[in-house]
Parts: C-alpha cells; structure tokens; sequence
C-alpha cells in the first residue's frame, strides 16, 4: 500500500498573523467557526493539545501533541484519531503577510499507508478554513455542521 499524498490547503486573509493566530489557538475563538468545537492546549512545544466539544470537554474529536509553536508565525501538531491510536498524521500552519492580508497554509500530511484519515480530514479542512476566513473578515462564520449535514445530498 502506498501512502496518501499531503493535503495542501492555502487562503488568503484580510487579518494580522496575531489575529489569526488567535483564532487557530484560542477556545472563544475557535468556537465561533469550527462547529461550536473548541482547541485546548497552552501552545507549547511538547504540549498535549485536543479538538473538543465546547459544552463537554470528554468529547474529544482529535488531539495530539504539539510539535513546534512560533507564533504567531508557524505551528506544528500531530494529529491523532481518539478512536485509533495509531492513525496518527501531522498538520502545520504557516501564517504569513503578504501585503494587507495574511496567507495561511495548512499542510496536513504524514499519512500511514492505508489510513482513513485522509478522506476524514478532506472533507473537513476546506469548510473549517474557510468559515475561519468568513468569520475573520466579516465576524460571520461559516454553519459548517449544517453544510457537512447537506453534503453527500442531491441538490
């Protein structure tokens, strides 16, 4: 078996790099444009770090360990599926100004051959970032659980 190439996922936004940061970090945050779910950790390098729900914190969606923290420039995390312990894979943000907006590039790769996770994490990081970018720009997110409900539906 081979393994799935990187997935590569890049946006442009009219934020700082310390905004956006922010946003990636923060629980208030990332409550607001990633389906009510929330990113727990202090953001340091050998830190535990988890995607939970934001009305009870057992529910956890993914977590991991984070593996490098520059902000509000680059963060590194490994990327661990709670139901599988070894579908582990890895995620970096590179946050950078270009001009008036802010590029982020999310690289999601590091995948074991024959893993799941890809198409997992492929349908969800184009809704995540870009209700990210809705909610930065406007202060508006994305409804990305009812979105993710129409998927998969004919129109």
């Amino acid at each position: 078996m081979t393994t799935a190439a990187d997935q590569i996922y890049t946006t442009y936004i009219k934020t700082t790099p310390e905004k956006l940061w922010a946003a990636i970090t923060t629980p208030e945050f990332t409550k607001q444009y990633w389906g009510g779910n929330v990113n727990v950790s202090d953001w340091k390098k050998g830190s535990a770090w988890s995607h939970v729900s934001s009305t009870d914190k057992t529910q956890r969606f993914v977590g991991g360990e984070v593996l490098e923290a520059s902000p509000p420039k680059h963060l590194v995390l490994s990327w661990v599926d709670p139901e599988d312990n070894k579908e582990v894979s890895r995620v970096s943000f590179d946050i950078e100004v270009m001009h008036d907006l802010v590029r982020l590039v999310i690289v999601h790769g590091g995948f074991k051959a024959g893993s799941t996770m890809p198409e997992k994490v492929g349908g969800g990081w184009p809704l995540v970032i870009s209700s990210l970018k809705s909610y930065l720009e406007t202060g508006t997110p994305i409804d990305i659980v009812a979105i993710k409900g129409q998927c998969g539906k004919a129109a």
